[in-house]
């Protein structure tokens, strides 16, 4: 059946990205474990989700203690986990529309800032309708983490997702606030609070793997060239790591084309107290009553 705008093909497309999610989300959170290195990991999920999908929403987030997004492993990334708060994301998409979903993996022994993700995205789920207001639903989230003692990181929300775009309106705070959005039939967004035991602001890091297309410019370099086309035909407007190019000048062609505003890079966001940071998500369709979790079998022990 039709939700809001949203025809029965293109609603089918989204379930069956959220279903390749949750099955490779848990495989991957599965090999999670100290002595695996987080390319190990990243590679596996990136090609399941190829093998499952179209594929990826954006490359593989392995984001650890206080990193909080806009992590993943370069190249060469020999990096083990060990007893480490890990932030595991994932997106898949068919024929470009995306699922999003994290969960997180504690080998730090802090169960209870894992927890407070959870049941922060649980009272959101149960917030959210046509007609609620994501500020609103921002406060459920807000007030769940506060009870547990810890901070949402306040400079990160949940988005909107729509074809070929991983980012888009409406964002849903975690926090309250009064300057929300009024959420409708048929929006499909990505919600995701963020706890940690700092304060609860992130600012960018100097390391940077993932990029998108920007806009599509003539350039000269040859290999700069070739890369621009591969992105515009694989990606199209969807982040992409610079490891997924095997070509050895591939990443100065890529640092060629971030500096000349063609791509856009994402450096990685860190708790600026460099405190643990812990992460839940789902993404949903919004219906009359309530929403559609399309990702909602995402679990780990």
């Amino acid at each position: 059946m039709s939700i809001g705008p949203l025809d029965d093909d293109t609603v089918e497309k989204y379930r069956e990205a959220g279903e390749v999610l949750r099955t490779v989300l848990d495989e991957a959170a599965e090999m999670i474990e100290p002595g695996v290195t987080h390319l190990e990991v990243a590679e596996y999920a990136e090609d399941r989700i190829y093998e499952l999908a179209d594929g990826c929403a954006f490359p593989v987030n392995i984001s650890v203690d206080e990193e909080a997004s806009h992590a993943t492993p370069g190249r060469e990334d020999d990096t083990e986990f060990g007893e480490d708060m890990v932030c595991l994301d994932l997106g898949v998409h068919v024929d470009g529309y995306i699922a999003d979903a994290a969960t997180t993996v504690d080998l730090t022994g802090n169960d209870e800032l894992v927890e407070a993700a959870e049941e922060a995205l649980d009272a959101a789920l149960d917030a959210v309708e046509a007609g609620a207001d994501t500020g609103a639903i921002g406060a459920e989230i807000e007030d769940v983490i506060r009870a547990y003692g810890y901070t949402p990181v306040l400079n990160l929300s949940g988005h909107g997702v729509e074809q070929w775009d991983a980012h888009t309106g409406p964002n849903v705070p975690n926090r309250g606030t009064d300057r929300g959005t009024t959420l409708e039939v048929g929006d499909v967004v990505a919600i995701e609070p963020f706890a940690t035991d700092g304060r609860g602001k992130v600012s960018e890091g100097n390391k940077e793997e993932i990029y998108s297309l920007e806009r599509e410019r003539s350039v000269r370099n040859r290999q700069a060239r070739q890369i621009l086309e591969e992105v515009t035909e694989k990606y199209r407007t969807l982040p992409f790591a610079a490891r997924w190019f095997d070509s050895p000048r591939a990443d100065m062609a890529i640092r060629r084309l971030t500096q000349q505003n063609v791509l856009h890079g994402y450096p990685v966001l860190k708790e600026e107290d460099g405190r643990l940071v812990s992460q839940a998500e789902h993404t949903v369709i919004v219906t009359e009553d309530g929403c559609e979790i399309l990702t909602e079998s995402v679990t780990h022990d």
